[in-house]
């Protein structure tokens, strides 16, 4: 089992391997990650790792009323995640390798970084300035059938964008524009349905490629068919989904 120790970015969202995530960085916390991160030789991967918050708030309150009404201030590493940071977080995770970590005027970050591979969460530290995790890496497995289940899965996306788009007769893009090794497809097609985070969680801890692109197959016929029974329901709507502050 190899095991890494990383900075840890709880979000209020899913990330899969291969995609992007910008971030808006503006709590002390992470700020001072951030510029932990800054002194990596910029030769070297700047790596933090993200989880999906599944009991606490993405911000900490940091003044009476903010975020929440009724909230009280909240200071330290785990503010807002309660006296176990680690049971208020999904157990699986992905690393994050920021491109660009970018400090503006104001001692706020501006972050751009792209999931690499997905690590099960096995400890969390609060004793710093900022969460650090032991994290188990995972292997991507194929699975059975998955190069067939990706094409099937491609043909279904194709169908559900041209229903959330509401494009019936607009044509779509042609194969050669999305990718066909299936680990790449199971991710792209997690990461661009609209879905609530416990389902885009369940895909990213699938157990292999196969099983996350059978899921993926069952949902996008689901969502296809109740879209498809919503004709008056506007795109917009449909797309609109909720923004990171950090």
């Amino acid at each position: 089992m190899t095991t890494v120790r990383l900075p840890l970015f709880p979000l209020n969202s899913v990330l899969y391997p291969g995609l992007v995530l910008p971030l808006n960085v503006f709590e002390e916390r992470y700020r001072a990650m951030m510029r932990d991160l800054l002194k990596t030789p910029e030769e070297d991967a700047r790596r933090f790792a993200v989880v999906a918050i599944r009991d606490g708030h993405e911000v900490a309150p940091s003044e009476p009323g903010m975020p929440d009404p009724t909230a009280l201030p909240q200071r330290g590493p785990a503010a807002g995640f309660g006296p176990d940071p680690g049971a208020s977080f999904h157990s699986v995770g992905c690393v994050a390798d920021a491109a660009t970590v970018r400090e503006r005027a104001d001692g706020t970050f501006e972050v751009l970084a792209t999931g690499t591979r997905r690590v099960r969460l096995l400890s969390v530290d609060a004793s710093g300035a900022y969460l650090t995790a032991e994290l188990e890496e995972l292997e991507e497995e194929p699975g059975d059938e998955a190069g067939a289940l990706a094409k099937g899965v491609l043909r279904s996306f194709r169908q559900y964008q041209k229903r959330l788009a509401g494009a019936r007769e607009r044509s779509l893009a042609t194969g050669a524009d999305l990718p066909d090794e299936p680990s790449v497809v199971s991710y792209l097609v997690a990461a661009a349905m609209m879905l609530d985070t416990p389902t885009k969680q369940r895909l990213l801890q699938a157990p292999d490629t196969a099983s996350r692109l059978r899921d993926e197959l069952k949902l996008l016929r689901s969502e296809t068919a109740i879209i498809r029974s919503l004709p008056s329901l506007p795109a917009a709507e449909l797309t609109r989904g909720p923004t990171s502050l950090n």
